[in-house]
């Protein structure tokens, strides 16, 4: 996610881009108003997951005689940010648009409604987790339908071999295939514990402290197993909390386990610190075990995804949902949601999951337990507990549960893991704290 204010060349630069992929449905006269529809995907990570999204937009185009044009727009240099931002000032784009987490809620006022196709979506598929409604909801009104694709969860991924032979830990007994968890003894204290005896052996988890979104993820995630809020949801500063000092205090200690240079790390260096088989634990949906099949497969052979280590107030796991939401500006609303309950039906959504080995995760409570998170290997079922089917922990965001408008300032300037660095260089806690305070009173005048 960008750190900075986009500036109006920017603007003018993502209204020109040209650089998505062009995909058309075959042309026939519309049933709806105008017959056409255009639409803003993200241009995903895993190579062909794209087509899953292109034959399923297809097939309701070809029945509801609609000319639909897709541009899968990259993430790479924020240029799905850029367009949103560019479409948002000049009030014309694409009908439909991918938007990543906090961004339907900076475009609100814009979006269209689509509560009347979320009940029915909803009785079929399912209640929608927490987060995804947190981010994707203003009182009653719906900013868009969550969308599996992109939609992901940063949870741990460990190393088999590392965890038990330098931890005592073995992470596929206590996350069985097939099974539910018996992680009760999986708990912050039991992670430290872990986190120290790896750095000894050499193989330290890669747990950056930068500011990108892998960084913040994790600390968001660990903040909210302490109960620690930067602002609650009434938008009230709650820095000053025993709970948010617990919470720094557990990082001054993890800090001391991980790699040195974890301060500078962005989104690609705890993928590289796995794949380079240094490391005995990442947190990260599974593209970076993905590359090691590719690149080392002796690595990836080793890996387990599970959840996340238990705190005082509970277990919280990253969860980054997409959303696809329709422009209050399009020309063809009626279309637009039609299609989008065409991509939300269960084998709609079972398509595009296994195009993506099992990277996208849906927000649906039923559809959780799908055979891709059952079969992905090596080791088979290492994804099996990716998308948390029985519920043991909370999925959350960062800077969560403030007011989005708030919370999405603390997690674009990485408040949380700005604030660990300090404590941990040695500046007093108070310090810190009155540093993180002052940011959010700045956060909330904005």
């Amino acid at each position: 996610m960008s750190r900075k204010r986009l500036t109006r060349r920017q603007f003018v630069a993502a209204t020109a881009m040209s650089s998505a992929a062009l995909i058309t449905a075959p042309y026939v006269r519309g049933a709806y108003a105008a017959g056409k529809l255009s639409i803003g995907f993200w241009d995903h990570w895993v190579p062909g997951a794209n087509s899953a999204s292109t034959e399923l937009v297809n097939e309701w185009a070809a029945k509801e005689k609609v000319e639909v044009t897709i541009d899968y727009i990259p993430s790479q240099g924020n240029k799905n940010l850029l367009t949103i931002a560019a479409e948002a000032q000049a009030k014309s784009g694409h009908d439909i648009f991918a938007m990543p987490t906090w961004w339907a809620h900076s475009n609100a006022e814009q979006l269209e409604n689509v509560a009347d196709i979320m009940g029915p979506i909803i009785a079929e598929n399912g209640e929608v987790n927490g987060t995804a409604k947190y981010l994707g909801t203003v009182g009653t009104k719906w900013l868009g339908v969550p969308a599996c694709v992109g939609s992901q969860i940063k949870g741990p991924c460990s190393r088999i071999d590392l965890m038990k032979k330098h931890a005592g830990i073995d992470v596929q007994e206590m996350y069985p295939a097939g099974s539910p968890p018996k992680a009760d003894n999986w708990t912050l204290e039991t992670f430290l514990k872990a986190a120290e005896a790896c750095h000894k052996a050499g193989f330290p988890f890669g747990i950056g402290l930068g500011e990108t979104t892998d960084n913040v993820d994790t600390a968001g995630a660990i903040f909210l197993s302490f109960g620690a809020e930067l602002v609650d949801a009434k938008g009230n500063l709650t820095v000053k909390t025993d709970a948010v000092r617990q919470a720094l205090d557990f990082y001054k200690k993890l800090i001391n386990f991980l790699p040195p240079d974890v301060a500078a790390w962005d989104d690609a260096s705890n993928n590289k610190w796995l794949v380079s088989g240094r490391g005995a634990m990442i947190m990260n949906p599974p593209s970076a075990w993905a590359v090691a099949k590719r690149d080392a497969p002796q690595v990836a052979e080793q890996c387990w995804t599970h959840g996340f280590p238990a705190g005082p107030k509970g277990r919280f796991a990253p969860y980054l949902p997409y959303f696809w939401s329709i422009w209050n500006f399009s020309k063809n609303k009626d279309a637009a949601k039609s299609l989008l309950v065409h991509l939300s039906k269960p084998a709609a959504i079972e398509k595009m999951v296994v195009a993506s080995g099992g990277y996208d995760l849906p927000a649906y409570e039923k559809l959780t337990t799908l055979k891709v998170w059952q079969e992905e290997g090596p080791p088979k079922g290492t994804l099996y507990h990716y998308p948390n089917p029985y519920k043991h922990q909370t999925l959350s965001i960062a800077a969560s549960p403030a007011p989005p408008k708030i919370a999405q300032q603390i997690y674009a300037q990485a408040t949380l893991t700005k604030m660990c660095l300090r404590y941990h260089q040695g500046e007093a806690m108070e310090k810190t704290l009155a540093w993180a305070e002052g940011e959010c009173e700045g956060f909330m005048r904005s």
